[in-house]
């Protein structure tokens, strides 16, 4: 992230200069992009049936991000970062006897809204415009699913009684830091560049059935705690 900020701002200072129009009070910048969130996800143990545990793996998920923005003066703004729907990929990896062995275990949609409080240093100045925030992050989940997988393997572990299962992911609320710049181009365009990081805690359960009937529940926690990041350009009208 370091290199790609620095390569931003190179090309910026090399294309065009000072032209550059400063930020000032009462603007507003909408700024869009390629969204990735990568997670650095733990959990609980997550105790199966006959004495087994593994723990949560959370994949990555790129999605289209868009994030308006309002000058309150020329060095503090709101920020409300919004996207397109994220899906991630959840493993199950095992641990002590079955350590080193993964099994898909489900899927699950979330939307982040997040409202950010921001400082730009340079507020007031044309050129590249540098932020820094911090702000609230709410998650909600949607459209859990457990993968066929994972209902097979507990089908065997409790007597094939298994023949499907429910993933359930509480909401989440947390606090969210971010760095940023935007690098001139072009009147008011801007490429811009940032990264997130949100904590993003979560009560899971999987509810294990037979005939509609629950026949095991299995409840643990998950830090999802992603690092995101957005690449893409702003507008400033």
């Amino acid at each position: 992230m370091k290199s790609v900020l620095h390569a931003i701002s190179v090309l910026a200072i090399v294309v065009c200069g000072s032209a550059a129009q400063a930020y000032e009070q009462g603007d507003w910048i909408l700024r869009f992009g390629a969204i990735t969130v990568a997670p650095e996800a733990s959990s609980q143990d997550v105790n199966l049936p006959d004495g087994l545990v593994a723990e949560v793996d959370v994949n990555d998920d790129t999605q289209l991000g868009f994030m308006p923005v309002y000058m309150m003066t020329d060095n503090i703004a709101f920020e409300l970062v919004a996207a397109t729907p994220f899906e991630h990929d959840i493993e199950a990896k095992g641990k002590g006897a079955i350590k080193g062995t993964s099994l898909p275990a489900g899927s699950t949609k979330h939307l982040p809204p997040t409202l950010m409080f921001q400082y730009y240093p340079r507020g007031g100045k044309s050129g590249w415009q540098p932020y820094a925030g911090i702000g609230i992050n709410y998650t909600v989940f949607f459209d859990e699913d457990v993968d066929d997988e994972l209902v097979n393997l507990l089908g065997d572990l409790t007597d094939g009684e298994v023949d499907n299962a429910d993933l359930d992911l509480g909401d989440s609320f947390g606090l969210a830091f971010q760095v940023g710049v935007d690098v001139p181009f072009y009147d008011n365009w801007a490429f811009n560049a940032a990264v997130w990081y949100m904590d993003i805690d979560t009560e899971a359960s999987i509810t294990a059935k037979s005939g509609g009937m629950q026949v095991d529940k299995v409840e643990f926690d998950v830090h999802i705690d992603p690092w995101v990041y957005n690449l893409g350009i702003a507008y400033r009208f």
